[in-house]
């Protein structure tokens, strides 16, 4: 007879780090936050040492509860920006990048409607570079307009 054992899920290091630096860096006591997630305080405190694997789903809302914008540094942790999610969570930033995260794919299917069968992917780093260019022309802009004002 053979028996399969169960794999137990892995701790993602990236993740684990993310999620530490939100909970240690927010205004909230971890009891609070255990409470508000429904974890266990023994669990939370897994998750900060990265010895407690967690589902998407408990990522986001540790990150929630830790008063951090939890699609958009969850997103940037996951694709490789580590650094970018540690430094942008407690800023503006983290903030616009989640709405803009979370915005962007149906404004863009929206946006190019039946032309969206002919995107390429090779056109995605080019792309970027135009919509950041266009966002810091567009805060230039605010922001001259502002100075001109007052």
């Amino acid at each position: 007879m053979h028996m399969e054992i169960a794999e137990r899920p892995r701790v993602d290091p990236v993740l684990a780090r993310t999620l530490a630096k939100a909970i240690d860096g927010s205004s909230k006591a971890r009891r609070t936050i255990a409470r508000e997630t429904g974890l266990h305080k023994d669990a939370l405190l897994g998750v900060i040492r990265g010895t407690r694997p967690v589902t998407t789903e408990e990522a986001l809302r540790l990150l929630s509860a830790s008063g951090v914008p939890p699609k958009g540094v969850l997103a940037l942790a996951l694709a490789g920006h580590e650094d970018l999610a540690s430094e942008w969570m407690h800023q503006d930033m983290g903030q616009f990048w989640d709405e803009l995260f979370t915005a962007l794919p149906a404004t863009i299917a929206e946006a190019l409607g039946e032309d969206l069968q002919e995107i390429r992917p090779r056109w995605a780093v080019g792309t970027s570079r135009l919509v950041a260019k266009l966002l810091a022309d567009h805060i230039r802009d605010v922001v001259n307009r502002d100075l001109s004002i007052r």
